[in-house]
């Protein structure tokens, strides 16, 4: 049986339905990220996976935000940011930045610093990229910010903090050259279930 060529643009006419594409990339498993900035134009700060490398040379990340997002003013405005890379442990400072807590009280939740942007950095965050925003594209609800990477901080070896199917599960670091591994394999485990409001509004980085 074959498929006419009728058949295959009829089905690419009918539109993916918003609810389940949601559903569906609630199964890819992302690392969690709290983005932060400060500046003239203030300081904010929101939690999101939709993080992405885009080059070594010179380093430089994508960011995805939306429009509608709190952050969104500050972040344009000041032109920086700092993307903190969450690790085990780090699960209700993810919470805070996701969800419609004041930015005062989500920045009470941590320890801060600053790199080179001015933007603050999470002090033990699995590693923090300081970035200079030297682009934009819009997309739908979205802009995709590029972001060339200025500074870098990592404090040290953790299990990183992931985003699955609206769980915060664990991965758990990979063992050292020349050292036995703790378990067989890179165990991903669970770590709680967090309403839909929180990190869902994460993953669209929101």
């Amino acid at each position: 049986m074959t498929v006419s060529e009728t058949e295959i643009e009829s089905a690419a006419a009918v539109p993916v339905d918003a609810g389940a594409y949601r559903e569906a990339m609630s199964r890819l498993a992302s690392a969690v990220h709290v983005i932060t900035t400060d500046g003239p134009g203030g300081r904010a700060g929101f939690t999101a996976s939709a993080v992405c490398s885009v080059s070594d040379a010179p380093p430089t990340l994508l960011v995805c935000v939306n429009r509608a997002s709190s952050a969104y003013a500050a972040l344009t405005h000041n032109g920086a940011l700092c993307v903190n890379t969450l690790g085990e442990g780090h699960e209700a400072v993810a919470g805070l930045f996701g969800g419609r807590t004041p930015m005062d009280e989500r920045f009470a939740a941590g320890t801060w610093r600053r790199l080179r942007s001015g933007a603050p950095a999470l002090a033990d965050a699995l590693v923090s990229f300081d970035c200079r925003i030297v682009g934009r594209h819009a997309v739908g609800s979205h802009d995709v910010l590029y972001c060339v990477v200025e500074a870098l901080a990592a404090p040290g070896q953790a299990d990183a903090l992931l985003y699955s199917e609206r769980r915060y599960r664990t991965l758990s670091s990979a063992p050292r050259s020349g050292s036995a591994p703790a378990e067989p394999a890179r165990a991903v485990r669970s770590v709680g279930v967090r309403s839909a409001e929180g990190p869902a509004r994460a993953l669209r980085s929101a």
